[in-house]
């Protein structure tokens, strides 16, 4: 796929010298292929820093749910936390929102 995708942006550069709007294209092809498309790529991502890796750990499909995983558990208690922090700033409107939920 990479050699398709390489292929098709070095196309989109060679036209695009007529029409500027086709480097812009392979720019975003470029952009999408470095974003998306080496994801699901045999090489395994580095561990987060901070976070040993586990010894003996493949690069499989476990190392990705572990980090997304992770990633979820982050993105939950930082939610959690400026829920917190709302409530604590902003009482008498938790607890308007916390009567209309009852309702």
């Amino acid at each position: 796929m990479g050699t398709l995708i390489i292929s098709a942006t070095v196309i989109l550069v060679v036209l695009g010298f007529s029409n500027h709007v086709l480097w812009l294209a392979a720019i975003g092809l470029l952009f999408l292929y470095v974003r998306y498309g080496r994801a699901g790529g045999g090489t395994s991502t580095a561990s987060s820093p901070g976070s040993p890796a586990a010894p003996g750990a493949s690069g499989g499909s476990a190392t990705r749910t572990d980090s997304s995983y992770r990633a979820y558990r982050d993105r939950r208690d930082r939610q959690a936390k400026w829920e917190r922090r709302y409530r604590r700033e902003r009482p008498m409107e938790a607890r308007r929102q916390d009567q209309r939920k009852g309702s």
